[in-house]
């Protein structure tokens, strides 16, 4: 029997009657007041995530010399302190090992962020591009994060916080002192509304949390509201619409791969590339209020040509949305698709991304 690892603030969730269930090897709250409302929330106000799941490790040391620039899609050189960067681990057939977001701290100091579920194999893999000029320790569970995502986000860290919140650009970072403490408080997030990502010790995220949460324009927000908000962006999710066997190409998101340095999977990516896809993602709007499911087959005229990874109900559109790979055939904007199993089929129609366009990203 797999025992589920859980985060600093389970007590906090089970005091709000969360529903709980299994989320990369984590027990993670999906929902308290509901779905639809946390998302209205977050798309209105500011919504609260706990995602101290997320895997995080730090690299120190000669970062240049340690030969681990390989193993990521995008330069690291290039990153600035006080910024960060988003991309991939790929395996030697241009296949996605995980996605993630790399912040530098300082000119030998990288912090890496990773999805909870291939934590391990991601440490794994960084752990053996290391050269002696540099090492790496994995600090996953010993690190707390929160997510404060929402149009008025900054002006409740402003508030608690100070005006220096309001100077953090858009992929950007600042360390601060929270409730006394180092923290490192990023404008990034996974919902297309303005947010804050803050990392912080686990000795101090649960008073964060309810400081947080004194605030009556904060309310908290489980994993299914951050599913349904990130899809309506159009962003994907590793397990679903990214693995091992898709490669960027394939999944539209080649703007994060750098062709002009070696990489692991760089001469997949370029045999593919010259050979023409077979596959391609696209997004999908159904013309009624019913969800595509995770798993549906797509179809055009009648023969399958893909299946659906993502789906659900966009409360902002007020219709089914989704995403799914689909022969490049099938791929124009404006095709009109079916999309279902035995007894159900939507008719949907291929649609540019993002899905919902009036989020306070950039705001």
């Amino acid at each position: 029997m797999v025992t589920l690892k859980t985060t600093p603030l389970m007590a906090e969730h089970t005091g709000f009657d969360a529903r709980l269930a299994p989320f990369g090897g984590w027990l993670m709250p999906i929902q308290y007041d509901g779905i639809l409302a946390e998302h209205r929330w977050c798309r209105e106000s500011a919504a609260l995530f706990d995602t101290c799941h997320m895997g995080q490790f730090l690299l120190q040391g000669e970062i240049a010399a340690a030969g681990i620039e390989r193993l990521f899609s995008f330069r690291l050189d290039t990153i600035a302190v006080g910024r960060c960067r988003y991309g991939f681990l790929l395996n030697e057939q241009g296949g996605i090992v995980d996605d993630l977001t790399v912040y530098r701290l300082a000119a030998d100091q990288l912090m890496v962020v990773v999805n909870a579920g291939p934590e391990e194999k991601d440490f794994a893999a960084i752990q053996a591009g290391l050269q002696g000029a540099a090492h790496g320790e994995d600090r996953t569970g010993r690190s707390a994060k929160l997510d404060l995502q929402g149009p008025l986000a900054r002006d409740v860290l402003v508030q608690l916080f100070g005006a220096e919140i309001a100077t953090i650009p858009f992929f950007g970072f600042r360390r601060l002192s929270l409730l006394g403490t180092d923290a490192l408080v990023s404008r990034t997030g996974y919902t297309g509304e303005l947010g804050f990502e803050i990392y912080c010790d686990n000795g101090v995220v649960v008073p964060l949390w309810r400081q947080l949460l004194e605030d009556g324009r904060v309310r908290p927000a489980g994993l299914g509201a951050r599913d349904l908000l990130r899809l309506e962006m159009g962003y994907s999710l590793y397990g679903s619409d990214l693995d091992e066997t898709t490669t960027p190409l394939e999944a539209g998101l080649e703007r994060f791969v750098d062709f002009s340095r070696d990489f692991v999977g760089r001469e997949a990516l370029l045999r593919q590339q010259a050979a023409g896809l077979q596959r391609v993602r696209v997004a999908f709007r159904v013309d009624s209020r019913r969800t595509p499911r995770h798993g549906y087959g797509i179809f055009l005229r009648c023969e399958q040509v893909g299946m659906v990874t993502s789906g659900a109900f966009s409360p902002m559109l007020g219709c089914g949305i989704g995403m799914g790979y689909v022969t490049p055939a099938a791929a124009a904007i404006g095709t009109s698709l079916q999309v279902g199993q035995e007894g159900i089929s939507l008719d949907a129609t291929v649609v540019e991304l993002p899905f919902y366009r009036e989020g306070s990203l950039r705001k």
